[in-house]
C-alpha cells in the first residue's frame, strides 16, 4: 500500500529534525574542537616554563657547593643532602603528555620540595659564618637563588592558571562535547607537597 501523503510528510519531518539535531550537535562540538587543543598546548607551554625554572635553580647548586667548601662538617652534611636531592629532582621528568597523571605530578613536586627544603637549611646554616657572607660570590649566588625562587613561583602560578582555563573548557557545555570527541582529559595543577615550598623564601637581612 502506498503511504499516504500525511505519512510521507511525517516521515520527512522526522528525518529533517534528525538532520537538524545532528547539525546542531556538530556545531556545538566544533565550539571546543579547536579551542580545547589550543588551551591544552598553552598549558603544556606553561609547564615547560616551570621545568625550565626548576632546572635553572638546579644549575645553581654546584656553584653553591663550590662556595661552601670552607664550611664546617655539619654544613657539608647538609650540602651532601642537597646534592642528593638535586640528583633526584633532575632525574624525574614530567612531559606535556604526563600532565594528566596525578601520581607523576606528585612525585615531581615531592622531589622539588625536598630540594627546596635542603637549600633552605643550607642557606640558613651559612648565617653562622660572617666571613662567608662577606664573599662577593656568595652574595651573588644568594641573590640568584632568591631571583630563581621568584621565577619558579611565577611559572607555577601561570601554569596553574592555564590548567584552570583548560580544565574549565573541557568540563563546560558546549565545549565539553568537542573535548569528549577528542578524548581530552583534565590536567593536574602543580601543588607543592611541602606547604610553602613553591613560595620564594625571604632572604631579608641575610646579606
Amino acid at each position: 500500500m502506498t503511504p499516504s501523503y500525511a505519512a510521507r510528510t511525517s516521515q520527512f519531518a522526522r528525518k529533517g529534525r534528525a538532520v537538524i539535531a545532528l547539525l546542531a550537535a556538530l556545531s556545538l562540538a566544533a565550539c571546543g574542537f579547536n579551542s580545547v587543543p589550543t588551551k591544552q598546548e598553552a598549558a603544556k607551554a606553561k609547564w615547560a616554563d616551570v621545568e625550565a625554572a626548576f632546572q635553572e635553580r638546579a644549575n645553581l647548586v654546584p656553584n653553591l657547593a663550590a662556595v661552601a667548601k670552607g664550611a664546617a662538617e655539619q654544613e657539608k652534611e647538609i650540602l651532601t643532602g642537597v646534592m642528593e636531592a638535586r640528583a633526584k629532582a633532575t632525574s624525574i621528568q614530567v612531559s606535556g603528555d604526563d600532565l594528566n597523571d596525578p601520581a607523576k605530578m606528585e612525585q615531581f613536586a615531592a622531589a622539588q620540595g625536598q630540594l627546596s627544603q635542603g637549600l633552605g637549611r643550607l642557606m640558613a646554616s651559612f648565617e653562622a659564618y660572617p666571613d662567608l657572607k662577606s664573599i662577593t660570590n656568595y652574595q651573588m649566588l644568594q641573590s640568584q637563588l632568591e631571583g630563581q625562587e621568584n621565577r619558579i613561583r611565577i611559572a607555577i602560578r601561570d601554569y596553574n592558571a592555564a590548567v584552570q582555563d583548560y580544565n574549565t573548557e573541557v568540563r563546560t557545555f558546549p565545549t565539553m562535547i568537542g573535548a569528549r570527541l577528542r578524548g581530552a582529559e583534565t590536567l593536574v595543577p602543580y601543588k607543592a607537597v611541602t606547604p610553602g615550598a613553591e613560595v620564594a623564601p625571604s632572604l631579608e637581612g641575610k646579606m
